[in-house]
C-alpha cells in the first residue's frame, strides 16, 4: 500500500512540476521584465508602455478576442512602426518594441495573447488621456 502511496505522490508531484506555464506565468515571465502590469508610480523609471496602457489600445483597435490575439503574435514577432497601435509619442520616448523571436514560442505567445486579452485593462481603466490630449492639441 505504500509503495502505491509513494508512486501516485510522485506521479502527481512530476505531472505538477512538467505541466507547461500558464498564461499569467509566461507574462510574468517573458513581458513584465520590460511592461510593469501595475499603474506605474514613477513614469521615470519605465523601459517600455505599461501593460495596462498597451491592452486598451489593443481592445480599442481590435475589440474581438480572436483579432486581438492574431494581431499580438504578429507584432510581438514582426514589429513595425506601421503596426503600431500606440501614440507615436510612445515610439519616440521608448523606441520599437524589439522582435521577441526566438524569446517565445508560437503557444507561448498564444497563451500569452489570449490571457492578456482577458485580464487587461482592468475593469475601470481609463489610462491617463494625456496622449489623446496632445495629439489633439499638437497643430493648434
Amino acid at each position: 500500500m505504500k509503495l502505491k502511496i509513494t508512486l501516485l505522490l510522485t506521479i502527481a508531484l512530476l505531472s505538477v512540476v512538467n505541466a507547461e506555464p500558464t498564461g499569467e506565468t509566461l507574462v510574468k515571465n517573458k513581458c513584465s521584465a520590460c511592461h510593469v502590469m501595475t499603474r506605474p508610480q514613477d513614469m521615470s523609471k519605465l523601459v517600455a508602455p505599461p501593460m495596462m496602457g498597451v491592452m486598451r489600445h489593443v481592445k480599442m483597435t481590435y475589440p474581438n478576442k480572436a483579432q486581438a490575439v492574431a494581431f499580438i503574435k504578429d507584432y510581438v514577432l514582426n514589429p513595425s512602426r506601421e503596426k503600431a497601435i500606440c501614440m507615436p509619442q510612445k515610439i519616440e520616448r521608448f523606441g520599437l518594441m524589439p522582435s521577441q523571436k526566438g524569446n517565445v514560442t508560437p503557444k507561448e505567445l498564444e497563451d500569452i495573447a489570449s490571457w492578456l486579452y482577458d485580464n487587461f485593462p482592468p475593469e475601470g481603466f481609463k489610462g491617463m488621456g494625456r496622449g489623446m490630449y496632445r495629439m489633439m492639441h499638437q497643430n493648434n
